[in-house]
């Protein structure tokens, strides 16, 4: 009986060992966490409006035909450079010159009569002055005086209405005369020649509307037509910063940026596109955009008209200031500028922080207060307790 009571005891008493020894370990495990952090340094911040441009002439002008006719010279062909007063277009002058000459004529025959009436006004003139003097020698009848008289402003009716004629003829003739001019078409501005819709023989038709025949541009300076979305527009003011970068440059090291400034916001927004298949589309889902103008030097020539900008609009900037990433960070409830974070001090511990932010773009904030430069800041971690576990005794 003894020596089963000793068994039992010591049975016991490994069993409690074990217990303890199993809860020991169970309790002294902890899981391994890597932490990812990122460096608040000092950097510049950019806030920016991100959006799509076309970049068109700043000056240009389309030239068009006044008269009608048949084209008979093209003296320009796309891309000629030309200066103001260049012949550009000749058309055929044919029909202009005869109703030119016509009018001429006319005007002639016009003169020629008047010179006759005023023969006539000329003798009407002495014959009422010459019964008059009759009438006071009273040598001549009343009536007679009275015939003088009315031949007298008759002669002057004739001449006045000849003279009203003569004016009005030359008036024609003028018109005429510039329609006839409108057959040699010259260069109103010095550019290049971005554009020619008709060709030699072509016949133009000026009767309702004016043929448009080439397109003049300046393309020493261009404008950047921008589409800015409804959600970004009001962020954007004239005389902000602006830069861009066209598709061809993203082939290059380093793409050229061309730079300037917000000049004019139109206030009207342009229209959605038409949607294919003629469906209609609900007014909510439209996408309204508003167009962004500004203007950017061309002197070398590498800008080209209806190429494609990649705009970037800058609505706030700090230069050398503590920045943070923003992925590190979490916004505070009814705050815009308050975020909190999580720093990693030099012993390994765990620090919260609260900061607040000033400009900040899609990535980064600046730092007003809450982080110092050099601090680690815990931007994402990692559980590393997938392998064998470790055990603390």
């Amino acid at each position: 009986m003894r020596a089963r009571a000793r068994s039992l005891r010591r049975l016991a008493g490994v069993l409690c060992l074990a217990a303890i020894l199993a809860a020991g370990a169970g309790w002294a495990w902890r899981p391994t966490v890597a932490y990812e952090t990122a460096g608040v340094t000092k950097g510049d911040i950019e806030a920016t409006v991100t959006a799509i441009g076309t970049l068109e002439p700043r000056r240009y002008v389309d030239i068009g035909a006044q008269v009608s006719g048949r084209i008979t010279r093209l003296h320009v062909q796309p891309g000629s450079v030309v200066g103001k007063g260049d012949l550009l277009v000749e058309i055929d002058p044919s029909v202009q010159r005869a109703t030119v000459d016509a009018g001429r004529a006319a005007l002639a025959g016009l003169h020629a009569q008047l010179a006759e009436q005023q023969a006539q006004l000329r003798l009407a003139t002495l014959q009422q002055a010459r019964q008059r003097q009759l009438w006071q020698d009273e040598a001549t009848r009343q009536e007679d005086v009275d015939s003088a008289e009315a031949a007298l402003s008759a002669a002057q009716a004739r001449v006045d209405n000849l003279k009203a004629q003569i004016r009005q003829t030359q008036a024609t003739l003028q018109a005429d005369e510039a329609r006839l001019g409108y057959t040699r078409i010259d260069a109103p501005m010095a550019g290049t020649v971005v554009s020619v819709e008709a060709r030699e023989g072509q016949t133009l038709n000026a009767t309702y509307q004016t043929p448009h025949i080439l397109r003049i541009a300046d393309l020493s300076g261009m404008t950047v037509w921008t589409e800015v979305s409804e959600a970004d527009v009001r962020q954007v003011k004239p005389g902000q910063a602006v830069y861009f970068t066209t598709l061809g440059g993203h082939g290059e090291a380093t793409p050229r940026r061309w730079t300037g400034s917000v000049r004019q916001i139109l206030p009207a927004p342009r229209p959605a596109p038409a949607v294919q298949g003629g469906s209609a589309q609900p007014a909510a889902s439209k996408a309204v955009a508003y167009t962004v103008l500004f203007d950017v030097d061309n002197a070398d020539g590498e800008l080209m008209p209806q190429m494609t900008a990649q705009v970037s609009i800058i609505t706030a900037a700090a230069r050398g200031r503590l920045q943070a990433p923003l992925a590190a960070l979490e916004p505070m409830p009814g705050a815009t500028d308050r975020f909190r974070g999580r720093v990693r001090r030099a012993d390994g511990a765990i620090e919260p922080r609260e900061i607040q932010a000033g400009v900040r773009n899609r990535h980064m904030i600046e730092v007003l207060e809450g982080l110092a430069e050099g601090e680690a800041l815990v931007v994402a971690e990692r559980r590393l307790d997938d392998g064998p576990r470790r055990f603390t005794w």
